[in-house]
């Protein structure tokens, strides 16, 4: 069964428009935590640099997302959604949402709740044994951050 609920995540809807996984949990990540350098993305996600550096490059071309100035002062350079960007990831989730209803459609309340509590459950345990907790700690205006 894990095969089956990953194989339906993992296959992307096609045609004109729709986000790549990459471009969605990228911009998911941004509309949740605002502004972010390439460094905070990698530490956020687990991911590469120079692997976000090519995914950033492309959704900056797509118009997905601009570079600023860091808000902060910092010195690093960060990516923010654009317009564009925050339509497209709206009309997106909307999809992913229609498409669990569908599956959900006949499943009780309780059922429903049961799942979401469990998968929230799970994702929150995946991340703390990445070394990832969420919700992260805010940083401090000194860079640190705050337990």
């Amino acid at each position: 069964m894990p095969q089956l609920l990953a194989r339906h995540l993992a296959h992307p809807r096609r045609g004109e428009g729709h986000l790549d996984g990459s471009a969605y949990l990228l911009l998911t990540r941004l509309s949740m935590a605002g502004p972010m350098s390439v460094g905070e993305l990698s530490e956020a996600l687990g991911l590469d640099t120079s692997t976000l550096s090519r995914q950033t490059a492309s959704m900056l071309s797509s118009g997905l997302v601009q570079r600023i100035p860091d808000p902060e002062g910092g010195m690093a350079r960060k990516f923010r959604l654009t317009d564009e960007g925050r339509r497209r990831l709206d009309r997106e989730r909307s999809g992913n949402v229609s498409g669990l209803e569908l599956v959900l459609e006949e499943w009780t309340p309780d059922d429903r709740a049961a799942f979401a509590g469990l998968l929230e459950r799970f994702n929150l345990d995946i991340e703390r044994r990445a070394g990832r907790p969420w919700p992260r700690p805010a940083p401090q205006s000194d860079g640190t951050r705050t337990s």
